[in-house]
């Protein structure tokens, strides 16, 4: 009986001792961690939040520039918007891919043997991510070779609208009505740009075949040229009109092309004054404007001899 009794009490006893070792060996390892890890880790983390804080800096201060460039080098400033994004993206990535393996190296995971195995690993990604790469390779391009800058209206992908954000990867294009996408570099394939150098602001007329050509173009190009010389739009038009003469004839639809020689991406609201003024300039000269030979009804005047038609009856 008393052999039965004193199991027990024992095993109470190696229990004891096995917890207070534990106890003992948490407080050792926190002990250390505070006198030599935490040390290390709050100077890591205040270096990547410094670091973090200088990139921010850099950007808006690029931001900045870009704004005060914007009304006298649209172009400068749209490159300097397209460098303060891919350094923003490349930036944050580098600080957290730099804070993760230090501390990594912290917690006693060995980071050797771990970048080692992401070698290996990398390889099978690799062979099935190599639209990423393409990506970045694409991405690298655009920008040595200057296709578009964040801001510039362009077409890729068969999308057409204005450049939000450009990284490496993708780029960012919301178009008019609001939407907006996110391309993959590598599906840039041709890329349009609308807002490189200048833009047109393109009017075509149509005139009925019953107006003389010579008054018609001599109203279109006065009308022209006073809007070009409006104080309103005198900085944004960089050329006077062009009004070549008659560009096609359709049945009795006459077609004049009206074009201007604009700032880049202020061709709106010139093209809505010339539509404005030349809609008055024909009204004031009774000059028909011309109708689309596909929309005219033809209608067969009823022959006054004719006797009327006899009503069907109609029973109650």
């Amino acid at each position: 009986m008393f052999l039965f009794m004193l199991a027990p009490q024992d095993d109470i006893t190696q229990a004891d001792a096995t917890f207070a070792d534990v106890l003992h060996h948490w407080h050792r390892d926190g002990l250390a961690f505070v006198h030599t890890d935490l040390p290390k880790l709050i100077v890591i983390l205040v270096i990547a939040f410094v670091l973090a804080r200088t990139v921010s800096f850099f950007v808006n201060r690029m931001h900045h520039l870009a704004d005060r460039n914007a009304s006298e080098n649209p172009q400068r400033s749209s490159e300097i918007r397209t460098l303060a994004a891919v350094l923003r993206a490349t930036g944050y990535s580098l600080i957290g891919f730099v804070v993760l393996v230090h501390l990594l190296s912290l917690l006693g995971i060995p980071t050797t043997s771990l970048l080692a195995s992401a070698g290996v690993v990398g390889v099978g990604i690799g062979l099935g991510a190599q639209s990423l790469f393409k990506d970045m390779l694409n991405g690298i391009f655009i920008l040595i070779e200057n296709q578009y800058n964040v801001g510039d209206t362009v077409k890729l992908a068969a999308l057409t609208g204005t450049v939000q954000d450009l990284t490496l990867r993708l780029t960012t294009l919301r178009d008019g009505d609001g939407t907006l996408y996110f391309i993959p570099n590598s599906q840039i394939a041709t890329v349009s740009n609308l807002s490189r150098d200048f833009s047109v602001a393109t009017l075509t007329v149509t005139v009925d075949a019953s107006a003389d050509p010579d008054k018609v173009l001599g109203i279109l190009r006065a009308t022209a040229l006073a809007v070009r010389n409006d104080p309103a739009f005198k900085e944004v038009a960089v050329a006077d009109p062009d009004i070549p003469g008659v560009d096609a004839i359709s049945g009795r639809v006459v077609t004049y092309p009206v074009s201007i020689r604009v700032r880049v991406n202020q061709k709106d609201a010139i093209l809505r004054e010339l539509r404005r003024r030349v809609l008055q300039a024909f009204e004031e000269n009774s000059i028909p404007l011309g109708t689309d030979p596909n929309s005219l009804l033809v209608m067969q005047h009823a022959d006054p001899t004719a006797p009327p038609a006899q009503q069907p009856l109609t029973s109650a």
